[in-house]
């Protein structure tokens, strides 16, 4: 009964929905397949390891820093930024071509404006999505456009081994410039934004906001530190791997996003990092068996499925209420975009690290990340479940009625 009352307010508030999901399916899937292009194509480039570390540091520096400032600066004019940033990412597209066919310096500022056309409209980006959803639907809202975005990243993916690398940057911007169409019906609506804007230190300073956020800092740190040791683990067989997990992430994405609505997001996000402890303990017990690679790429595809949608799209937006959400998505938001740096600096040291003991580590401290969870209060209001289960009681007890005549 909870199901179908859920689904009818999904149809029916679908329409000021739209805008807002294609927005962020373009983002989305432009960032996840501009940083896929980008980091391979530093990784090719003649330089030296530490050559290639500084771009790539310079890189992230441009993300943290332009979505902490995007943050402050936005006030009234979140729509202004938006679009600046939608044509920041056109020229940075196209700015991929000069990576490697000029000096080192040219590498460096291209980076850096890369991670600045990433990150300084992201957070407001989210916050829009997050305005044009209610609380009660936003899981499943989620769910469904970050599956959307996860078969548009695949998408863009295939293309890019199929394509020469100028083809690719040209696709990538004329995706980008889609950007511009989903924009437009959102500044006609208007905003549904507060005028109170919290500043970082109040909102570090809520509970709440602390027992979610170390759990997923923890997660971050151990998805990216081992993702280099997991390919090295699975070899040839890490292509399939990636492929199977990105299909059964989004399918997850929306089961998740749908129990999100219906159980609360804090027992999803629970149950995502309980997988996420056995399969790295699979990978150590069952060090060298197939079966174990298998198990990983089921718990973890599952897994991502259900911590990115409460995560990415829904959590800090109920942390946020009635507040401005762009300072709530940069603290979400900043933990996942700056810990792939974490691979980069771990890849030139696979060799030395012992995998099974990497991965017993990466379970031990997943199984710990639930502990800030167990205490940290649901963010879907209880008023809202409450609603849910008395609906639903009153629908049974009518068709009780009904069958007794």
């Amino acid at each position: 009964m909870q199901l179908r009352a859920i689904l009818n307010r999904f149809r029916m508030t679908s329409g000021d929905f739209v805008p807002a999901f294609a927005l962020v399916v373009n983002s989305f899937a432009w960032y996840s397949s501009v940083s896929v292009i980008f980091t391979d194509a530093v990784n090719h480039l003649p330089n030296s390891t530490m050559e290639n570390i500084l771009i790539f540091m310079t890189f992230y520096v441009g993300i943290a820093v332009s979505a902490i400032l995007g943050s402050v600066v936005i006030k009234g004019t979140r729509k202004s930024l938006l679009l600046v940033w939608i044509f920041a990412g056109i020229i940075a597209s196209l700015l991929l071509n000069t990576i490697g066919t000029s000096s080192h310096l040219v590498s460096l500022v291209v980076s850096l404006f890369l991670g600045i056309s990433i990150g300084i409209g992201l957070p407001s980006c989210l916050a829009f999505f997050a305005d044009f959803t209610g609380v009660e639907n936003r899981g499943l809202f989620g769910g469904v456009t970050y599956g959307v975005s996860a078969l548009a990243m695949f998408s863009i993916g295939y293309m890019s081994s199929t394509l020469t690398f100028s083809t690719m940057v040209l696709v990538l911007a004329a995706w980008r410039c889609l950007g511009l169409i989903a924009l437009v019906p959102l500044i006609r609506k208007g905003s549904r934004q507060a005028a109170q804007s919290p500043s970082f230190f109040s909102i570090l300073s809520r509970r709440t906001v602390v027992l979610y956020l170390i759990p997923w800092i923890m997660f971050c740190l151990v998805n990216w530190t081992e993702a280099p040791l997991v390919q090295k683990s699975f070899g040839d067989f890490y292509n399939f791997a990636i492929f199977a997990e990105f299909a059964i992430s989004g399918i997850f994405t929306i089961i998740g996003g749908l129990f999100a609505d219906l159980i609360g997001r804090k027992r999803v996000t629970i149950v995502g990092f309980v997988m996420l402890g056995i399969e790295y303990a699979f990978l150590s017990l069952l060090s060298g068996i197939d079966v174990s690679q298998y198990l990983y790429i089921i718990l973890d595809g599952a897994a991502w499925g259900m911590l990115s949608v409460v995560f990415f799209m829904v959590l800090w937006g109920d942390l946020a209420e009635n507040m401005k959400k762009e300072k709530y998505y940069v603290i979400g938001g900043l933990p996942y975009l700056l810990a792939g740096f974490l691979s980069v600096i771990v890849k030139p040291y696979i060799e030395t690290i012992n995998v099974s003991t990497a991965f017993s580590l990466a379970s031990f401290f997943l199984f710990l990340a639930v502990l800030p969870l167990m205490y940290a209060p649901e963010t879907l209001p209880e008023k809202k479940l409450e609603e849910r289960e008395l609906k639903g009681y009153i629908e049974k007890a009518k068709k009780l009625k009904e069958k007794r005549g």
